[in-house]
């Protein structure tokens, strides 16, 4: 195959992006917003973010359904009522400093949400909005 030296460059960004997201080893909710925003190929947007998790999405329950209207604070399961933790870093220090924890809720509450996988623009938008939150 023949690359440019910029699609080389893009490439190898989005391998490593992938390899930090994936890998189980201790990381910054910052470090995986950037890999998910390399992922995307586009900038996160807290706006969509904040969007994403409050609206419906053509299914039962939307992310603040558990999570709540105010990811700072507890949750509760809409099924269970199983107490769930703040979901923002700023509420709860080891939020998104896991890869493979946070690939799997994602996977999971994407699929009770949206009935699919979410994207990784769509992980990067609601990351960047949670990261804008203070306790």
């Amino acid at each position: 195959m023949n690359t440019t030296p910029g699609t080389r460059h893009l490439i190898a960004m989005v391998v490593c992006a992938i390899a930090a997201v994936s890998g189980a080893r201790a990381a910054t909710p910052a470090e995986l917003l950037a890999g998910y925003s390399a992922q995307a190929g586009a900038a996160a947007s807290p706006e969509r973010g904040r969007a994403f998790f409050t609206g419906p999405h053509g299914r039962e329950w939307s992310c603040s359904s558990c999570h709540g209207i105010t990811p700072t604070q507890e949750g509760k399961h809409a099924s269970t009522g199983k107490v769930i933790a703040p979901l923002a870093p700023a509420a709860h220090a080891e939020r998104f400093t896991n890869p493979a924890k946070a690939e799997k809720w994602f996977r999971r509450n994407c699929n009770d949400v949206v009935g699919r996988e979410c994207t990784a623009g769509e992980k990067a938008d609601v990351l960047s909005w949670l990261l804008t939150l203070k306790r």
